[in-house]
């Protein structure tokens, strides 16, 4: 049988992996703010960015290999929803993303 995919593209992520990878992303970076966030707020954070990533999902998959452009769309797209509900500055946010991201 013949993988009409290639050799080195992937398949579209499930709905399952995706949320994991988004609370994993948003876990570290909560553990590099060092400041408290209700299990609530991340909780809505959570939906909120998994729901953002299912929208833009065929963008996120075609650039998923440059962590640089994928943390850049983040601050763009995610990152100012979050830190209102986080209710802490933006570009502190931001930097803790990049820093857990490693973009």
């Amino acid at each position: 049988m013949k993988n009409d995919l290639g050799k080195h593209a992937g398949s579209l992520p499930t709905a399952r992996v995706i949320r994991r990878a988004c609370g994993n992303e948003l876990y570290r970076t909560v553990k590099r703010l060092k400041a408290y966030v209700p299990d609530a707020k991340l909780k809505e954070a959570e939906e909120l960015y998994v729901r953002r990533v299912m929208l833009n999902l065929l963008w996120i998959h075609e650039h998923r290999s440059d962590r640089k452009k994928l943390a850049d769309w983040w601050e763009a797209e995610v990152s100012s929803d979050i830190a209102s509900l986080w209710e802490i500055d933006q570009d502190r946010l931001v930097r803790a993303f990049r820093d857990a991201f490693g973009g």
